[in-house]
């Protein structure tokens, strides 16, 4: 006695061919009928299977350049009809129509299309009808049809019919996929067409996650967790190398140090720490950056994450492999710098090709979400050319490059947030105290006996002239900030007194996530 019910006929029509002949050649060796629409049909008759074209079982054309080929009551009847009710077998055999007890569909490439920038009219080609309608179909009736939307189910059927057949168990499963599957297809297509109609924040948007892997713990050892894709690529989809696995934290803290390497267009490393940076540096090559950032803070440097936006060299390898730290993630590396690194067993070596930043940050809060456009380094306040400066003598360029570097940097502080740079490279961070006076004592201690001669950036204004004043005391000679402040002109006339350089952004970076 067996639960698995015997596949007799099939309804083959994909558009993702990959393995498409080991499917036709296990299911003919199977004695399973095989009906196909248009490229699929041919693609298996090619290699010598027996197949029966859609279009010659319904007597009716493939039309309209293939949008209409599969949408015809003899179809959904085979696949919809219920094999254990005998009301719907008599009324398919009145009809002269066999029901399918497989289903093999996968979808037209839509989320690859809108991705590759294709104009409009090539994305609504893109839109898949008759696939998502036979899944769906196929699905409700998992009862008596089993469903395959994607090729990475194939192993499983093939199991299943060198078995005998399916289990009504995996037929649920597999039904269980195809809605998932659909559910993301449509939602990305309303999401896309929302963006279409408005460049505005949507008044409806969606995300579908899929979890990517569990993880030991979340951010302490009594949490449970998993990280999950979905939504445009970013850390998530970074290859591991090496190492122990991924923890949330290091998580967070990659995707942070990732995002503020890509704030520079140079060579460039940021070293982070519970989520805040402790060095950021660029430089004419990646090693000398790598060094500059370490330098900025080598006490929290140790077991720290580390992001570089070029390739590892073995010149940056060969110093950071001195240092206990817990990930590296770059977009290459040098073959002899991963073996440097791999020296160390516990390091995380993660690769990420992708340097696209999303276009919008999405937070959790209780009840529902916050959506915001992604803060990027490009706002008209955040070109030099663009700063209005308020007080001191015109800066030289090696000046105004520094402090263009201290505001790309200061966004990936959190708030209140004050960086002192010099040479392209962090001095000292002030970050997340609850007043600006305390972020520019943090900065200047931080710094200690490097400050003089540094400039500043903040994220936000100066509401009292006592925190840029510190800043003077310590040696600062130049100050970036948004200005804004109902006292400003009290903080312009101490920057005066000072003898120091101000320049107004008119753009703000909070960080408070």
């Amino acid at each position: 006695m067996t639960d698995r019910k015997a596949i007799r006929r099939a309804l083959v029509s994909v558009y993702d061919k990959d393995r498409l002949l080991e499917l036709g050649k296990v299911l003919t060796e199977a004695k399973i009928e095989i009906l196909s629409t248009g490229s699929t049909a041919k693609t298996l008759a090619q290699a010598g299977y027996a197949v029966t074209e859609v279009s010659s079982y319904t007597g009716f054309p493939e039309i309209m350049g293939g949008r209409v080929k599969t949408l015809h009551p003899k179809i959904h009847s085979g696949i919809l009809a219920d094999q254990d009710n005998p009301e719907h077998l008599a009324a398919i055999a009145e009809l002269d129509i066999e029901p399918f007890d497989l289903v093999v569909i996968n979808l037209y490439p839509f989320l690859q299309t809108i991705m590759s920038g294709a104009e409009y009219v090539e994305c609504i080609e893109q839109i898949d009808i008759g696939g998502p309608s036979m899944l769906r179909g196929a699905a409700k009736n998992h009862g008596s049809v089993a469903v395959i939307s994607k090729v990475s189910q194939y192993d499983d059927l093939f199991t299943a019919i060198k078995g005998g057949g399916t289990t009504l168990d995996e037929r649920r499963r597999f039904a269980l996929e195809v809605f998932r599957t659909t559910a993301e297809y449509d939602l990305t297509i309303a999401s896309w067409l929302g963006t279409q109609i408005s460049t505005d924040i949507p008044d409806w948007f969606g995300l579908i996650w899929n979890r990517e892997s569990s993880l030991r713990y979340g951010e302490n050892p009594h949490q449970k967790a998993a990280i999950y894709r979905g939504g445009p690529p970013g850390i998530v989809n970074a290859v591991q190398s090496h190492g122990k696995e991924m923890s949330f934290n290091n998580y967070t803290d990659a995707d942070a140090a990732w995002r503020a390497a890509l704030d520079h267009q140079q060579p460039c490393v940021a070293i982070i720490k519970h989520a805040n940076p402790c060095g950021i540096a660029t430089g004419k090559d990646i090693a000398s950056a790598y060094l500059a950032a370490h330098a900025c803070d080598p006490v929290s440097a140790f077991g720290g994450v580390v992001a570089a936006n070029r390739k590892v060299t073995v010149a940056m390898a060969e110093p950071l492999s001195q240092i206990f730290t817990e990930v590296i993630i770059a977009p290459e590396y040098e073959p002899a710098a991963l073996e440097i690194l791999m020296r160390k067993p516990s390091i995380r070596i993660l690769t990420c090709a992708n340097t696209f930043l999303s276009p919008f940050e999405i937070r959790p809060v209780s009840g529902g979400v916050l959506l915001q456009d992604t803060d990027k380094i490009s706002a008209e306040g955040d070109s030099p050319a663009n700063w209005k400066q308020v007080t001191g003598a015109a800066v030289s360029a090696e000046v105004l490059a520094d402090l263009e570097f201290a505001w790309r940097s200061v966004r990936a502080v959190k708030s209140n947030a004050i960086l002192l740079a010099h040479n392209g490279a962090a001095i000292g961070i002030g970050m997340g105290q609850v007043n600006r006076v305390d972020s520019a004592k943090l900065a200047v201690a931080r710094a200690g006996d490097r400050v003089a001669g540094t400039v500043a950036a903040s994220d936000a204004f100066f509401p009292f002239a006592d925190g840029l004043q510190i800043l003077i005391d310590a040696g600062v000679t130049a100050v970036v900030q948004p200005g804004g402040s109902v006292r400003d002109e009290e903080v312009i006339a101490a920057a005066n007194a000072a003898g120091i350089a101000m320049f107004f952004t008119g753009t703000r970076h909070f960080s408070h996530a």
